[in-house]
């Protein structure tokens, strides 16, 4: 298996990953970007032995899009760095459903304290600001909606603003500002629009008709940095290949 590979110097490495390819797995025989990178470098420079590289963020297996890798461990200093100082800028693309009595909000109310009221969303600039607070369940491998407080909660945020919309559907840009587990298919899935094609939290409802149903609709299109060598703006971008997207592309409404 091949990885596209959008950037490359001595520095670092971006790279495109196909929905359902893991960033890193622990399994024997299990290809992942990680070791198909390693790979590819060392057959670059087998001399050089094996190659350093650094993972600095992660995507959801299901989930497509770019990531950035560094390629020495002076570059994955500053690119962490960076990415927990908020410099570094994510952005998605997803297409949501609207599904009529679907359940919003979904807020467990149990006997495990926390506060409710605080789950909340604010228009910031020309973006909706979605807060709420996830646990991760790691037995199901799912996240859910809990109140403030509630043992194992974190706090999760994103923006979000919606581009274009079809009947039932709709075409969403997505900032993230943590990195939850599944963060954002949980939180539009709590609003009541599940990711298209998102089974997991968005059940049968979430399907879209005559569409792979394998992957949910959410590409990683964006990112931004600084170079942590010379200093300079990076930006890439890539479109999506999920076949969910198809109606709105091409579409001419997207940042440069």
């Amino acid at each position: 298996m091949n990885l596209k590979i959008v950037f490359e110097d001595e520095h670092l490495l971006v790279c495109c990953k196909p929905a359902g390819v893991p960033v890193q797995s622990a399994r024997m025989g299990v290809k992942d970007c990680e070791s198909i990178l390693k790979n590819y470098l060392y057959e670059k420079n087998p001399e050089k032995g094996v190659p350093y590289l650094g993972l600095i963020h992660r995507l959801d297996q299901p989930v497509e899009g770019l990531l950035v890798f560094a390629k020495s461990a002076e570059a994955a200093a500053v690119l962490n760095r960076d990415l927990q100082e908020g410099r570094m800028k994510k952005y998605y693309l997803a297409v949501r459903r609207n599904v009529d009595n679907f359940v919003k909000n979904s807020c467990k109310t149990g006997k495990d304290g926390g506060k409710l009221g605080r789950n909340v969303e604010k228009p910031v600039d020309n973006w909706s600001e979605k807060v709420d607070f996830l646990r991760k369940n790691g037995k199901e491998n799912r996240s859910e909606i809990v109140r403030e407080g509630t043992a194992g909660a974190k706090k999760a945020v994103l923006r979000y603003r919606i581009l274009k919309a079809l009947e039932g559907l709709e075409l969403a840009e997505i900032q993230l500002l943590t990195g939850r587990h599944h963060q954002i298919r949980v939180q539009m899935a709590g609003m009541g629009t599940p990711l298209a094609g998102d089974r997991k939290y968005g059940g049968k409802e979430a399907d879209v008709d005559s569409v792979d149903k394998s992957f949910p609709a959410l590409c990683a299109y964006r990112l931004e940095f600084i170079h942590p060598k010379t200093q300079k703006p990076m930006v890439f971008r890539t479109e999506p290949e999920n076949p969910a997207f198809a109606p709105f592309f091409p579409f001419s409404g997207l940042p440069d």
